[in-house]
């Protein structure tokens, strides 16, 4: 503890004014204290005796940077602090607080200073600038820059004018900066207390800077930080700015000429790093700008606009998302080329009808359920989107083959132009049975509703499960083709068959002879389902059902598409393309969490009512909460490798080749001839 007047106790140390210290508390530090008074430790010693800061060296104190600038007037020690310093005691080699007193350097005008104010400009708050030596004017849209040292304060600053930020890198544009200063100045005769505090500082390095942790601070709670000169303690002009995020305050005292400036966020060259991280989050979380517009209006939260998040996004979101997607798929690829792999795909619009503008076809490994490859298709690059399926197969497939990937087979939907491609390329190609299924199940509910026909309505869901029995319990396509024809014997209450790889039904004999249920022959329910479950290409595509494997988890990462790639949002095509990426990014991470578990060990299951299902219910076992590990790699990878050098990554981006607007083929009318 530290107190401002009392007497030195150490022996020839006149001192009566300063800073004066009590003992310590820690024993061991007090028995120092002790030898370096008396020479050892004596056995009866005054407790309240002090010692001045004459008798510590600099590095003992906490404050000695605020004493010496005049904004503390008594010095703190450090706890475990141990004088040492015995001579030169009648007077105290640390200077005495007061206020700071300044001197002209390089001044050979006379006392009365011209100068120039023009336009304040992008330039003053620039990286690496210290404010000191800057003496503004009342009006935020002049400064004069003087040069000016305190006694004591080290060396002179020759007059100059603020220093450019670091040069613009060719083909990126950066947002302006607050102001810029390109003003000319003489020295005048006295010199103002100019700091800048190091929040304030600009750097070129973003660093760890996204790693801080961020606060809402309201703008008067933060304003009364600087309302107050530190120096002469009275009111200070305060002069507020604001871009995006970034708040910035310039604080200049009338009457002592304190001048600093201040930062609520770092920036690198022109572009705040809060701005961007905010950007980068709604991006690579899959957010949308505009939903989060509405929270910030909604809050009062000043943000940047979308044209501003556009930039940002174009510049450096997308190119990171497109090299960091393009590095994890050769990683995969280059880990499959030894083996063959069983594939799954299937096509997504990004709009329902046949008008869709996009297509994107997904190829997946079935054994791990990870996204190896992903394919956006425009409409006019095929003439139209009923042949974007096809196309967007065939390039996956290309990439296959340039990776020297093998295909063992692979399983769709029931696409005509698919499979005709398959079949000349010579690949093993399987239908998916849920697609099957889906077509079946539509029809015979239509049946069901029709005149005499109630009774199918009570077959559907056997006839569903009959569908995925049928599949996984054969080995071959024949015996496929057998099980399900066998289901039209089963519904008239027959269970003996003609075919030799499935003479009879391997359920029990009915313990009812009620024929409620069955189907009698010769009835018009029998003949309507007996046509649609035994009509010919539906026969033919029992016979190619998948036993293993099934394309529910393809099905599942379109799901998440819809959240990164909502169906009612239109996006350019590298946006499209970067946000299937992301999505990508994310099913893979966590396509295979673990189940959850309750308290007390046991699976935690989740009771359904799925639409589908009309008032059925299912069960499912829960899994843990997802993870975004993805989005802080590339959160890393934007401030550590991208921000600082973006032209290898914008060149990537350069390389993909973007399809002309549907538009493009039309001719446009001027303005004038449509309004008139």
């Amino acid at each position: 503890m530290a107190t401002k007047k009392g007497n030195c106790y150490v022996r020839g140390c006149s001192k009566t004014e300063g800073s004066f210290h009590l003992l310590p508390k820690d024993e061991k530090t007090t028995e120092e204290w002790l030898k370096f008074i008396y020479g050892e430790v004596p056995r009866i010693f005054n407790p309240n005796l002090r010692l001045c800061s004459a008798h510590f060296t600099e590095d003992c104190f906490l404050n000695m940077g605020e004493f010496k600038s005049g904004f503390s007037n008594k010095l703190i020690l450090r706890k475990t602090s141990v004088p040492t310093l015995k001579g030169a005691t009648t007077k105290s080699p640390l200077p005495k607080p007061s206020k700071p007193q300044f001197c002209n350097v390089h001044c050979q005008t006379e006392s009365k200073c011209s100068s120039r104010g023009t336009q304040l400009g992008a330039k003053t708050l620039a990286p690496k600038v210290r404010s000191q030596g800057t003496q503004t004017s009342d009006d935020l849209a002049s400064a004069e820059i003087v040069a000016s040292t305190a006694l004591g304060g080290g060396q002179p600053f020759a007059s100059t004018t603020a220093r450019k930020g670091p040069t613009k890198q060719p083909g990126f544009k950066r947002e302006e900066d607050l102001d810029e200063t390109t003003t000319e100045a003489t020295e005048p005769t006295s010199q103002p207390v100019t700091t800048a505090t190091e929040s304030s500082q600009h750097s070129d390095a973003s660093g760890s800077a996204h790693e801080d942790l961020k606060f809402i601070v309201f703008e008067k709670c933060l304003l009364e930080l600087f309302k107050h000169c530190p120096v002469c303690a009275r009111v200070c002009d305060v002069m507020p700015q604001r871009r995006g995020t970034l708040f910035a305050v310039r604080q200049r005292c009338p009457h002592c000429q304190y001048f600093r400036q201040w930062r609520s966020q770092p920036s690198s060259g022109s572009i705040p790093l809060g701005n961007l991280q905010l950007a980068a989050s709604i991006y690579f979380t899959g957010s949308s700008y505009t939903q989060l517009e509405k929270v910030f209006t909604a809050m009062n939260i000043a943000t940047f606009g979308y044209r501003t998040f556009r930039r940002y996004a174009r510049t450096y979101l997308e190119p990171a998302v497109i090299c960091k997607w393009k590095k994890e798929q050769d990683e995969v690829l280059e880990f499959l080329s030894p083996n063959k792999v069983m594939l799954g795909g299937d096509m997504r619009a990004e709009s329902p009808g046949h008008s869709a503008k996009y297509g994107s076809y997904t190829l997946m490994n079935l054994e791990s359920n990870k996204v190896i490859d992903i394919q956006l298709v425009k409409s006019n690059e095929v003439g139209g989107s009923n042949n974007m399926e096809k196309e967007g197969l065939k390039r996956c497939l290309d990439l296959l083959r340039r990776k020297d990937v093998e295909v063992d087979y692979i399983v769709t939907d029931r696409h005509p132009q698919v499979q005709k491609f398959l079949r000349e390329q010579k690949i093993q190609h399987f239908y998916d049975a849920w697609h099957l299924e889906k077509g079946l199940i539509k029809k015979l509910t239509k049946i069901g509703k029709e005149k005499d026909c109630e009774l199918v309505q009570k077959w559907v869901r056997s006839i569903r499960n009959h569908i995925y029995w049928t599949a996984s319990s054969s080995t071959s396509g024949p015996e496929k083709l057998a099980k399900w024809q066998s289901v039209v014997n089963h519904m008239q209450d027959v269970h003996t068959h003609d075919h030799p790889l499935f003479p009879q039904c391997l359920h029990p004999e009915p313990a009812s002879e009620k024929k409620v249920k069955w189907l009698q022959p010769g009835s018009k329910a029998l003949y309507k389902v007996e046509k649609v479950l035994l009509n010919r290409r539906v026969l033919k595509d029992v016979e190619k059902l998948s036993s293993n494997h099934r394309t529910s988890a393809v099905e599942a990462f379109h799901s998440i598409i819809h959240r990164f790639a909502p169906k009612n949002v239109v996006f350019p095509y590298t946006g499209m393309l970067s946000r299937l990426y992301l999505a990508a990014m994310h099913f893979n991470e966590n396509s295979d969490r673990p189940p959850k578990r309750t308290l007390e060990g046991r699976p935690g299951y989740k009771l359904l009512f799925p639409k589908n299902k009309k008032g059925g219910h299912t069960v499912k076992v829960g899994k843990e909460q997802a993870t975004y590990c993805y989005a802080f790699n590339l959160m890393k990878m934007l401030f550590e490798e991208v921000l600082p050098d973006p032209s290898p990554y914008f060149e990537e981006v350069l390389r993909i080749p973007i399809p002309a607007d549907l538009s493009a083929q039309y001719e446009q009318p001027l303005m004038e001839e449509v309004v008139a």
